[in-house]
């Protein structure tokens, strides 16, 4: 699936002008831990998380993960977003929680770490 088809099924708004959403993504890390996201992320998955600050940027560009996803509407101020556009990780944003948006890409055929 790619970012863009992401971006639509969750009806996110993209707040890194200009990335690639036509990358393809096959499996997903969820967490607001970042310990564990490092722990069990692999490159090229999409993050969804509810923490906002610059370490989920920071933690999205160790793991190597293609996109992170914001859930609950959380927004990050202006320093992450241009810290993710730096580091090149198209972030976005949707009003649904974790575990709706979890099942809704588990449905599409998205897995997540085994």
């Amino acid at each position: 699936m790619t970012l863009a088809e992401i971006r639509d099924i969750l009806e996110c708004e993209v707040l890194t002008d200009g990335d690639d959403l036509s990358v393809r993504v096959h499996q997903v890390v969820a967490s607001d831990g970042m310990s564990e996201i490092l722990a069990f992320a692999r490159s090229g998955e999409l993050m969804i998380t509810g923490l906002t600050n610059i370490q989920s940027i920071r933690t999205a560009d160790i793991a190597g993960v293609s996109a992170v996803v914001y859930c609950r509407g959380k927004r990050p101020d202006k320093k992450v977003i241009e810290f993710a556009k730096q580091k090149k990780i198209p972030v976005m944003v949707t009003k649904m929680v974790m575990f709706d948006i979890c099942g809704i890409l588990y449905n599409k055929g998205l897995k997540g770490v085994s």
